[in-house]
């Protein structure tokens, strides 16, 4: 249940702060052994899992001011960074604070290793890994209830922090439980490599993770689609295609993970979304167990404002006044005003400009109003400071996009990919498409019609190749209005001058 996952979280203090710009500070400061605390209490195991969980949406165990690494708790979270780095950096939205390091991420201008907001996703990767890595060298040699299940789970975990690493750096150490503890500086591993291990991790755990799993938990669909991400992207990690082995990776997902389309696009993205029956896999929130300013707190209260919105209509308390779309992303649907595609009124017009004539003003683009805190099943609750809204980093809609994007990549099994997309056009009111439409183009632009804010849209427009360079440009692309050209080297990140320092094995980034 979603409220008890939350709670587990919360009430273990085991894992406590560490230090992650350092990858050879992976013991960390602990009250007691896992070793001791297992033996025990053999029931903790669940409520250290629950913790890992966690760790890609809270900051740390005591509340929102807490962190489990030395960074600031309200900018670190690991979702937050998902955020700020996947769709800030790309067409759709921007913030206008104009916080250094947050500014040169949404005009995609002067990156370097000392951005913070680089580091702050470094390190909650390299926060996880060795937790992970920590508890898999105990179990090992323990004994634990449903220690198989736990294992993979938690190796199932250590893969998804691989893979933002991979997606967003390119390359790092690689740390596991065979050489966790290690006093010598790990090599560098490459994006080959660590693609490697990741792929080798995730085929072996899905045939171990359950059919079946409590609200928030992997099972095999969640591993499927984890992989199925890993093979859709191997062409930018690799430069070798795997499309084939993402379409059946993929179709494992939609065949037999049991999932369905919500009836409703706006429920999937409300308060009572952990009752979706699309959500394959969320980050849990929780406006009174799991309060953070890394959730989807950030998102929610970040796209509203007191000065043009009514705050209680998203159920909220605080409005930020930070994200607003740019046209790079409404401006997909046509015409606002006559479109019937439901998607295109997820967006706040009254008081706003259509374009963006000035980034940091509030009032130049339009709010996305996609995720609220308000419920669109169930009783309504009153507004409250964070949110309860669960994060769907994987739901059903982005599996059929998927697949129908492969198989245009492939040339296979086109006529299913035709019912895919316009299930999910249909289900957002949008005109089914025909067999002719089915493009790659098109599948660019209706993933961000589906999908953007959700953590997907720098990494598709590089699949895609138009990311960089001057063939596609949004708003304040390379920091200028009507957008310009940006290198080839800022489809990597640079690795952070701390990480650096910390490990003379590592090396930058080229170009940077």
């Amino acid at each position: 249940m979603k409220k008890n996952i939350i709670i587990a979280f919360l009430g273990l203090t085991l894992l406590n702060n560490m230090g992650c710009t350092n990858e050879l500070d992976t013991e960390p400061i602990v009250e007691l052994t896992l070793e001791e605390l297992i033996n025990r209490d053999p029931n903790a195991v669940q409520g250290i899992v629950s913790r890992l969980y966690g760790s890609f949406a809270l900051s740390g165990p005591d509340g929102p001011e807490s962190s489990d690494i030395s960074d600031d708790a309200g900018e670190s979270p690991f979702l937050r960074g998902i955020v700020n780095l996947q769709d800030f950096t790309a067409d759709g939205i921007k913030n206008r604070w104009g916080d250094d390091g947050l500014d040169q991420l949404t005009t995609t201008t002067n990156w370097d290793e000392n951005n913070k907001f680089f580091r702050y996703l470094y390190n909650r990767i390299y926060y996880t890994i060795p937790q992970c890595n920590n508890l898999l060298s105990v179990l090992n040699n323990e004994d634990a209830e449903d220690k198989e299940q736990v294992i993979s789970e938690v190796r199932f975990l250590r893969a998804l922090a691989y893979y933002y690493l991979i997606d967003t750096f390119g390359k790092g150490v690689l740390a596991t439980e065979e050489n966790f503890g290690s006093s010598a500086p790990l090599p560098e591993a490459t994006r080959a490599e660590l693609f490697a291990y990741v792929e080798s991790e995730l085929v072996e755990i899905v045939e171990t993770l359950p059919d079946t799993n409590d609200y928030g938990r992997a099972n095999k669909a969640v591993g499927q689609m984890l992989l199925a991400k890993h093979y859709i992207n191997a062409e930018v990690y690799t430069g070798t295609p795997r499309y084939g082995d993402a379409l059946t990776a993929i179709s494992s997902v939609i065949t037999n993970g049991g999932y369905t389309l919500a009836d409703s696009f706006v429920s999937v993205f409300s308060g009572d979304n952990n009752t979706s029956t699309e959500i394959i896999f969320p980050l849990i929130a929780d406006a009174i167990t799991s309060q953070s300013y890394g959730n989807t707190t950030y998102i929610v209260n970040g796209c509203s404002s007191s000065e043009t919105m009514t705050l209680e209509d998203y159920g909220l308390t605080d409005g930020w006044g930070g994200h607003r779309a740019s046209k790079g992303w409404y401006g997909l649907y046509g015409d606002l005003d006559t479109t019937t595609d439901e998607r295109a009124s997820l967006f706040f017009k009254e008081g706003h400009s259509y374009e963006m004539t000035d980034y940091k003003t509030w009032t130049d683009g339009y709010p996305p109003i996609k995720f609220r805190n308000t419920n669109a099943l169930t009783a309504a609750t009153a507004p409250t400071t964070f949110s309860s809204t669960d994060f769907p980093l994987f739901r059903l809609a982005d599996a059929y996009l998927m697949y129908a994007e492969c198989a245009v990549r492939t040339s296979q099994n086109l006529g299913e990919a035709l019912g895919f997309v316009n299930q999910v056009r249909t289900r957002a009111n949008a005109a089914p498409i025909a067999a002719s439409d089915l493009t790659l183009d098109f599948m660019l632009d209706e993933r961000a019609r589906e999908l953007n804010l959700e953590g997907h849209r720098r990494t598709d427009l590089i699949r895609f190749g138009k990311f960089t360079g001057s063939a596609y440009v949004w708003p304040w692309k390379g920091g200028v209005l009507n957008g310009t050209s940006i290198p080839e080297h800022y489809k990597l990140f640079p690795i952070p001058l701390q990480a650096l320092e910390a490990n003379l094995n590592l090396k930058q980034n080229p170009g940077y």
